[in-house]
C-alpha cells in the first residue's frame, strides 16, 4: 500500500468473474498479460507463496519466472499457531533470523483529513473516546445483528464518546458484492439522536482513513479487523467459525469474543461492552 516503506510496489488483477458490468473478460485477461509480462521482467531472484501450494498461486509463479519459488508448508508450522508467525517462519528458509513483528498499515494523508473533515462536520468536535463500529462480514456466521450494534452503542454511549459506523456500501442481495446499506439504515434508526457518524467505504484507501481515526474497534473477523490490527487499535473482535487462534488480530491489544456455537449472533450486547470496558486504559 501507499506509504508503506517495505512494499516497493505492488500489483493486482481483476478476475475475469468479478468484472464490472459492461467491462469485457477479453480486456481482463490482456491487463492481466500485461502484468505477468512486466513482472517476468524484474527477474526476481525469489518469488513466495505464504498461503500454500494452491494451483493458482503455483501457475502464476509458473508465468511470473522467478529464479526459486518457496511454498509455505508443515515445516513452518513449529513457529506457532497464527497465520503471521507462519508466514514470517519462511525467512528462515531464505537464511534469514525469523521474527514476526506487529501488522502496519499507513493510512493517506488527504484520506485521513477527508474522514477527518466529515467527522467534525457531524459533530463539530472530536470526542475523547472514538469507537469504531464495523458491521460487515463476508461470512453469515460472522455477522452480528443491527439491533445488538444499536443495543452496543447505546449501552457505551457517554459525555466523551461518540462512533463511527462503518461497512460495506450496497444491496444485500448482490451476489457479486452484497453490502449493508439496510443495515447500517437500521442501525441508525435505532440510535436517533446519539453521537454516530456513519462511513460507508467503497475504497480501501476510505476505510483504513476512517478507522485510524477510532480509538477502539469493534468488529467482525475480517479485513477490517487486520486493518485495525495494522493501525495499532484496541479491538473487540467477534468470531463465528474461523479459528481465533490462527487469525486474531497480531499485535495491538484485543478480546476475542467466540460462542461455542461458532456464531456471532450467539454472543450477548454485555459480553461485548464488558470487553470494550477491559480494554479501555
Amino acid at each position: 500500500m501507499n506509504g508503506n516503506p517495505d512494499i516497493d510496489a505492488l500489483h493486482a488483477y481483476t478476475k475475469a468473474k468479478h468484472r464490472d458490468q459492461g467491462e469485457s473478460a477479453l480486456a481482463i485477461h490482456w491487463q492481466r498479460l500485461r502484468m505477468v509480462m512486466d513482472l517476468r521482467q524484474r527477474h526476481f531472484d525469489w518469488i513466495l507463496l505464504p498461503g500454500g501450494a494452491s494451483a493458482s498461486a503455483l501457475r502464476f509463479a509458473r508465468w511470473i519466472g522467478g529464479d526459486q519459488v518457496l511454498i509455505r508448508d508443515d515445516r513452518d508450522k513449529v513457529a506457532g499457531e497464527h497465520e503471521v508467525e507462519q508466514c514470517c517462519h519462511l525467512l528462515t528458509r531464505l537464511g534469514l533470523e525469523y521474527e514476526a513483528p506487529p501488522t502496519r498499515v499507513y493510512p493517506s494523508a488527504d484520506e485521513v483529513d477527508a474522514a477527518k473533515g466529515t467527522l467534525v462536520a457531524r459533530l463539530g468536535t472530536r470526542p475523547k473516546h472514538l469507537i469504531g463500529l464495523h458491521i460487515s462480514a463476508r461470512k453469515p456466521t460472522q455477522r452480528w445483528p443491527a439491533e445488538a450494534f444499536a443495543e452496543l452503542a447505546r449501552s457505551l454511549t457517554g459525555p466523551d464518546t461518540a462512533f463511527i459506523l462503518l461497512w460495506a456500501p450496497g444491496a444485500e442481495d448482490n451476489a457479486k458484492h452484497p453490502g449493508d446499506d439496510t443495515k447500517a439504515r437500521k442501525i441508525l434508526e435505532l440510535t436517533a439522536g446519539l453521537p454516530i457518524v456513519p462511513m460507508a467505504t467503497t475504497r480501501l484507501e476510505e476505510l483504513v482513513a476512517a478507522l485510524s481515526l477510532c480509538d477502539t474497534v469493534i468488529c467482525g473477523d475480517g479485513g477490517a479487523m487486520h486493518l485495525s490490527a495494522g493501525l495499532n487499535k484496541p479491538i473487540v473482535c467477534l468470531f463465528g467459525q474461523s479459528t481465533a487462534a490462527r487469525w486474531h488480530p497480531w499485535g495491538p491489544r484485543h478480546e476475542v469474543l467466540q460462542p461455542q456455537s461458532r456464531n456471532v449472533r450467539d454472543v450477548s450486547v454485555a459480553a461485548v461492552a464488558a470487553a470494550y470496558r477491559r480494554l479501555m486504559p
